[in-house]
């Protein structure tokens, strides 16, 4: 018997490609890219290499080594750049400074092991020193396979909501102090009275030419890695390992970077795992997070697996999410911001995106982030430059075996989510499709594997145009829609014949034209 067309025939039911199943190096994704990218290059370093045992430094887990490792940084700049070497041992360290035209590279069995004394990170406007950091650099690296341990048990707060009750128990008896609720538990006092105390991890900033390849950050005190106004970044090979009930434990967080890639990245994370954040000012006419690719990583136990937001306010535009794994997480595809730090988000593409056991939606738009509930308003609202605005979105080829909600889509009065396609995408859920203050969706060949009795549940959500659309034999519903904004529906190559009451209109909502 011939399997082949058997097995072509799953594939394409699958909605498993060719594509998909490759890898690829970075190289060919700047190529493929949606549009055009920025210069993606590695940096070049002397070969000259420094050994920061050679600067007193020594790696038995008790000797403080922060004065050594930063001769042996200092010594490389001076003398124009190279290598330093953290060859395999245990390293208690102060923080490290990084300098421009310097690698520090790690070596197989180099565990770099930050403090829990905490005077050592003296505060940096307002919040403790990072642990790994750097300004205003120009060809700097952080190479190698060695793990990096922040100590971060000994910074962050515990919520009892996140807790296993075996956790919560342990620290309790552990020592520390709780808030006046009793819901939230902190290592120390200082810690209660100023949280800000805890240091992001890694911060890189106002930078060029970064590399950061191969190392694990595990155990951050707050964000485990936070480049901000980089150009031309790479993120490959690198692990973060925070625990799923680490307080702002976020993996990697790009801050108003442009020309970045993160590439072949594995993420354990508190909070979101891949993150796009925007602040500031900007040129007109240009965004402040541009050409922005994030490529074959897999990402665990996080708020979300690829997020935007919540800070918008200076603009997106060019990212391309694609070939992502995403298991556990609280949500999937993560689009958030609200009023006073909303920006436009542009020209966004997502696609061959692979997800599982989704706690919430598998894919979300929210403009009410920590804001007032969707619907409720004093007074109309003007649009201003701070208004979330998300558009141009164009998602493919996305499958989610298991979520709460498939989608769901909460745009503003004064500003609708718009100009959003999905195509080529299955999801099974508790719950389909939910869009409240949307416009321009286009839905092709996308198919909602759910018990939920009605498909579409939409709320001044117009202008949708549906094609081929899959669902249960269980829907009684396919579209539900009140609202005035509620118009200009279309549905083809989709039998409707079956549902007993297919369409529901109400409050002024026109469906189906």
């Amino acid at each position: 018997m011939n399997i082949k067309p058997i097995l072509s025939a799953l594939l394409m039911l699958s909605g498993i490609s060719a594509f998909a199943q490759q890898q690829h190096d970075m190289a060919w994704y700047v190529a493929n890219a949606p549009f055009k990218m920025g210069t993606i290059a590695e940096p070049k370093f002397a070969d000259r290499t420094f050994n920061i045992k050679d600067y007193g430094a020594v790696g038995d887990g008790q000797t403080v080594n922060t004065q050594a490792i930063a001769k042996a940084i200092d010594a490389c700049s001076a003398a124009g750049g190279g290598t330093v070497l953290m060859p395999a041992g245990l390293w208690l360290t102060g923080p490290i400074e990084l300098k421009s035209n310097v690698n520090l590279h790690t070596e197989w069995g180099t565990l770099v092991m930050f403090s829990s004394d905490h005077s050592l990170f003296t505060m940096q406007g307002g919040r403790g020193k990072p642990q790994l950091y750097g300004e205003k650099l120009e060809n700097v690296a952080v190479t190698g396979n060695g793990i990096f341990d922040g100590a971060g048990d000994t910074w962050r707060p515990l919520k009892k909501s996140k807790a296993a009750p075996t956790l919560w128990n342990d620290e309790l008896k552990s020592g520390g102090v709780l808030n006046k609720a009793g819901d939230m538990w902190y290592p120390t006092k200082e810690a209660l009275e100023n949280d800000r105390l805890r240091p992001i991890m890694v911060i890189i900033s106002g930078s060029k030419n970064v590399l950061i390849d191969g190392p694990t950050f595990k155990n951050s005190p707050n964000f485990a890695f936070n480049p901000k106004n980089i150009t031309n970044l790479i993120i490959r090979n690198v692990k973060i390992e925070n625990e799923y009930y680490a307080q702002n434990g976020d993996a990697i967080d790009l801050s108003s970077c442009k020309n970045a890639i993160v590439y072949h990245c594995t993420v354990h994370a508190g909070d979101d795992g891949i993150c796009m954040k925007s602040s500031g000012t900007t040129e007109k006419g240009t965004a402040g997070l541009e050409n922005i690719i994030i490529a074959e990583n897999v990402v665990y136990h996080a708020h979300g697996g690829f997020v935007i937001g919540s800070n918008t306010d200076a603009g997106m535009n060019n990212i391309w999410v694609t070939n992502n794994n995403f298991v556990n997480t609280d949500i999937g595809i993560r689009v958030k911001s609200n009023e006073g730090r909303g920006g436009l988000v542009h020209n966004i593409y997502i696609d061959h995106i692979y997800m599982r056991d989704i706690l919430n939606e598998a894919i979300l738009f929210s403009s009410y982030y920590e804001d007032k509930n969707p619907g409720i308003t004093n007074a109309p609202v003007i649009a201003n430059d701070k208004t979330p605005n998300f558009q141009d979105f164009h998602l493919s080829n996305i499958y989610c075996n298991g979520a709460k909600i498939a989608v769901s889509i909460i745009g503003l009065p004064e500003m609708p989510v718009s100009k959003i396609d999905f195509t080529d995408i299955t999801i099974s859920a508790d719950k389909a499709f939910y869009a409240t203050e949307a416009t321009d969706l286009t839905l092709k060949n996308v198919k909602i594997v759910s018990p939920d009795k009605t498909v579409f549940t939409l709320n001044n959500a117009g202008n949708i145009h549906i094609s081929n659309m899959g669902f249960d034999a269980t829907a009684k519903t396919f579209i539900s829609a009140e609202g005035a904004k509620s118009t200009g529906i279309t549905v083809s190559g989709t039998n409707l014949k079956s549902l007993p009451d297919a369409v529901k209109a109400a409050k002024g909502a026109v469906v189906v034209n």
